[in-house]
């Protein structure tokens, strides 16, 4: 009786989970949550942005010609001057020695002159009446020749002096902005020693470092297109690359880069900082990280959100792509998809087309 009743309880137990496994066959699979970004199409390159600063196209280094000690310093960084403007003045104590010992030796030259001239008008009328010999009449004019040609290097030698002297007052050459100075009141200078640098304010451009291996790219093409930046309000287009320096600084090695300005607005002022982004045409491509990417079977595929009907799961489908390039982070795809497409990036493996899956409210943003 008793066996009877235990076989009777292995059969309950046998259709009782078959029972189970049927209602577990039927059940549909649990929607998955996946981690996904939304495509977007990039049909242009941005490289930047670089940090770089307006400066002027033409500046100069002005200095004194002569040598002495700078008793003043009329300007300072930032003045505006005008041409004529005094910038600063050294000490002329020995320049005005030398134009009084000019001025003294051309009033002696005048002298002799005036006397040799005097005794030449004199022994004139004597000589054409044979009193006077004509010996003595011929070095009475050598003489006044003489007198002559000194009082010719006198004044030559006056002229000299002053234009020294005047090479101790140190003059702006044109109109423009000090934007540097090198030299303090009281400094004992050498002839041609950076005093301040002017500056044209009028021809502003802008100029930023670079890589070296993108500074050749800049200067063989012209297809960029160059946004100057001073604020987020504050922004214009430059027209061209003007130049490139040719060799790389030797601490940064990186190379400068001058872009040309079209009319500038005012608040590009000279030595403002800028921000400099340069952007080109590209055939259309979306980049992706690279574990979003499925290759089986000679196939490089991406698994795609398809949408559906509120209310509703969305599914997976694959989607052929075709892959441009690739880093250890990122691929970049130029065919398969468009922008607004979103795709699975995390457990792809793991997926079977048609699969039900949730994206979280926040990524679906």
């Amino acid at each position: 009786m008793r066996r009877h009743e235990i076989a009777l309880l292995g059969i309950a137990l046998l259709a009782l989970g078959a029972c189970r496994e049927d209602r577990q066959a039927d059940a549909a699979p649990p929607v998955r949550p996946v981690l996904s970004v939304k495509t977007e199409v990039y049909k242009t390159e941005t490289l930047g942005p670089f940090i770089g600063s307006i400066q002027p196209r033409y500046s100069t280094d002005v200095g004194f010609r002569v040598f002495g000690r700078m008793v003043a310093r009329f300007v300072d960084v930032g003045a505006i001057v005008k041409k004529g403007d005094d910038i600063a003045t050294i000490d002329p104590s020995v320049q005005l020695i030398l134009v009084r010992n000019a001025e003294a030796v051309l009033a002696n030259a005048e002298a002799q002159y005036a006397n040799a001239e005097a005794e030449e008008k004199r022994q004139r009328p004597l000589v054409e009446r044979n009193i006077t010999p004509q010996a003595q009449f011929d070095v009475i004019v050598q003489n006044r020749d003489t007198a002559a040609a000194n009082l010719i290097r006198a004044k030559a030698s006056l002229r000299r002096a002053q234009d020294v002297l005047s090479f101790t007052q140190l003059h702006a050459d044109f109109d423009g902005v000090v934007t540097g100075r090198y030299a303090e009141p009281g400094q004992v200078v050498n002839p041609g020693q950076k005093i301040v640098t002017i500056a044209r304010p009028e021809i502003r451009e802008a100029v930023f470092s670079v890589p070296s291996d993108l500074a050749d790219t800049l200067a063989g093409r012209n297809d960029f297109e160059m946004l100057v930046q001073l604020d987020p309000t504050i922004a214009m287009k430059a027209a061209s690359v003007r130049g490139v320096d040719p060799a790389a600084d030797p601490t940064t090695r990186t190379r400068s880069v001058y872009l040309t300005l079209d009319n500038p607005a005012p608040a590009f002022r000279l030595g403002i900082t800028v921000s400099v982004t340069l952007q080109k045409p590209i055939s259309p491509r979306v980049d992706l990280p690279v574990t979003s990417l499925l290759e089986t079977d000679g196939k490089t595929r991406v698994w795609v959100v398809e949408k559906k009907q509120p209310g509703t799961d969305a599914t997976v489908s694959l989607r052929d792509v075709v892959v441009m390039s690739r880093t250890p982070e990122t691929i970049t795809l130029s065919s398969g998809l468009s922008a607004g497409d979103r795709v699975v990036t995390a457990g792809v493996h793991s997926l079977k087309p048609g699969q039900a899956v949730k994206v979280p409210s926040e990524a679906a943003k």
